[in-house]
């Protein structure tokens, strides 16, 4: 009996040291900042002074500073953010942050939503390389708004596949790039560097 109780220990020792291993690895961690908005130090403020690499999807807007109205840099979702390094790094700052939580799988296991690195990557060069992406939740994109599929061929979307976005009357091609389950963002291309795919 006491075999198989040393053994189980040596079992449950192992599978401690692989879930640490895991633990230390980056990942791109989905987060939700339950401050208000005029919070003076957002989530995705206070993490970047902690080092730790963030993105947020940024929107301009108009407010009233000062009796002026100054054109200031905003989340387009307060709550969405996102952030790379690695749970045992996270885990804490977390656990003393009230406002600042994961987003969870709906697996039953609390298993925290990551992206994947290639997708983060893609859609952060996609959205940084243009002056004014617009972004949309994930119920916002109709089957109306999106138009043919296309292949990005040469500029700085080179090589990027996707659907054109439906725009009647307008001169601007946008192509919508999307985290799926998280966000989407419409992004000029330019039409000489568009190709139609069938």
């Amino acid at each position: 009996m006491n075999k198989i109780n040393e053994s189980d220990k040596a079992e449950d020792t192992s599978y401690i040291t692989i879930k640490e291993k895991e633990s230390e690895i980056p990942h791109w961690f989905v987060l939700r900042d339950l401050k208000r908005g005029n919070a003076k130090l957002p989530a995705y403020k206070m993490l970047a002074d902690m080092g730790i690499e963030i993105f947020t999807p940024m929107v301009w807007k108009l407010v009233l500073l000062h009796g002026k109205r100054t054109r200031i840099s905003v989340p387009f979702m307060q709550n969405l953010l996102f952030a790379h390094d690695s749970r045992k790094n996270l885990d804490p700052i977390i656990a003393k942050t009230a406002t600042l939580q994961y987003r969870f799988l709906r697996d039953g296991n609390r298993s925290p939503m990551t992206v994947r690195d290639a997708d983060m990557e893609h859609f952060m060069q996609a959205v940084e390389g243009t002056d004014n992406p617009r972004y949309y939740m994930p119920n916002e994109v109709t089957p109306n708004m999106i138009g043919r599929k296309v292949r990005i061929i040469g500029g700085p979307l080179n090589g990027y596949e996707g659907f054109l976005q439906k725009l009647q009357g307008s001169r601007v091609k946008r192509m919508f790039v999307e985290l799926p389950n998280h966000i989407t963002a419409a992004v000029e291309v330019e039409p000489e560097f568009i190709q139609f795919v069938k």
